[in-house]
């Protein structure tokens, strides 16, 4: 029954949007860029904050006119906590309508290293500002976090790992070392296009909409593409994607896997999109 609503509600946006491209293409464009970058979950409240993230350090960070917020857990040494990161500090980033809470699990294998761990909330997602996501804009909110902290390895899930490829290619930050990406996206047009079919929106509004793309982001569609941009990265990866992963299909880990020049690949089976699974996350602590 729920199946059966979402498609009468997806497809009655679509003719909408579709009938109203033929009066304002623009107006039609706006709304349908609004619908794909406006996460609808993943924002918590200060008063509600996950046990989690109650146990960290809060540090508000801004990037132009937005705060984006962080959480610490200090690594120790000989038992006793640093008030600083350490140089082996550990940044997470997670995906879409999600926020730092998603790392509770990997968290309780994390923190024996011993090594200061760093959660981001992305744009629109957690306490952070906005209310607009995609890769770009979390890349810039990295970039800012990246400076002060110089973390040597990343893990990202879903987008958090297409806006880490997105970064690493700007940037060229070469502090990093290990970068672990699970169920990441490559391709930011078969995102684009599966928005596209989910609505069935005409070519008018698609060709638009990625016009609009290079205008903002200054890169074409067909370029904006994680695993052509790891072909040039020299970090460590290990990239991890399920085979039963129905978000981010297993064929984008594998562009990974086969562009990324020193990474180990390996393929789940039943974990789904999430990749929550302690024997998983045993393989990123011996990687790391």
């Amino acid at each position: 029954m729920k199946k059966i609503q979402f498609f009468i509600i997806t497809k009655s946006i679509g003719l909408y949007l579709n009938a109203l491209s033929y009066i304002n293409l623009e107006e039609a464009k706006n709304k349908a860029y609004q619908l794909f970058s406006q996460p609808r979950k993943g924002r918590i409240k200060k008063e509600k904050l996950p046990k989690t993230l109650q146990n960290a350090t809060h540090e508000t960070f801004e990037y132009q006119t937005e705060k984006f917020q962080t959480y610490i857990w200090h690594g120790t040494r000989g038992g006793a906590e640093r008030s600083e990161a350490n140089e082996e500090a550990i940044l997470l980033v997670h995906g879409w309508e999600s926020n730092a809470s998603r790392w509770k699990k990997l968290l309780n294998h994390l923190k024996p290293l011993g090594r200061t761990i760093i959660a981001i909330d992305g744009p629109a997602h957690g306490l952070s500002d906005g209310k607009e996501f995609n890769a770009p804009k979390y890349a810039e909110y990295i970039n800012v976090l990246t400076q002060k902290y110089q973390p040597k390895t990343v893990i990202a899930h879903s987008i958090g790992g297409a806006a880490i490829s997105f970064y690493l290619n700007k940037y060229k930050n070469h502090n990093f070392e290990k970068v672990v990406l699970l169920g990441a996206p490559s391709e930011f047009k078969i995102l684009s296009d599966n928005f596209i079919n989910l609505l069935s929106l005409n070519n008018k509004i698609k060709a638009k909409l990625e016009d609009y793309y290079f205008q903002k982001f200054n890169i074409h569609i067909d370029d904006f593409s994680g695993h052509k941009f790891a072909e040039s990265f020299t970090q460590k990866a290990f990239i991890a994607h399920d085979t039963e992963d129905n978000v981010v299909l297993i064929d984008e880990g594998r562009k990974y896997a086969s562009a990324w020049k020193n990474a180990i690949y390996i393929e789940t089976n039943g974990l789904g999109h999430s990749m929550h699974d302690a024997d998983l996350y045993q393989k990123i602590i011996d990687f790391i």
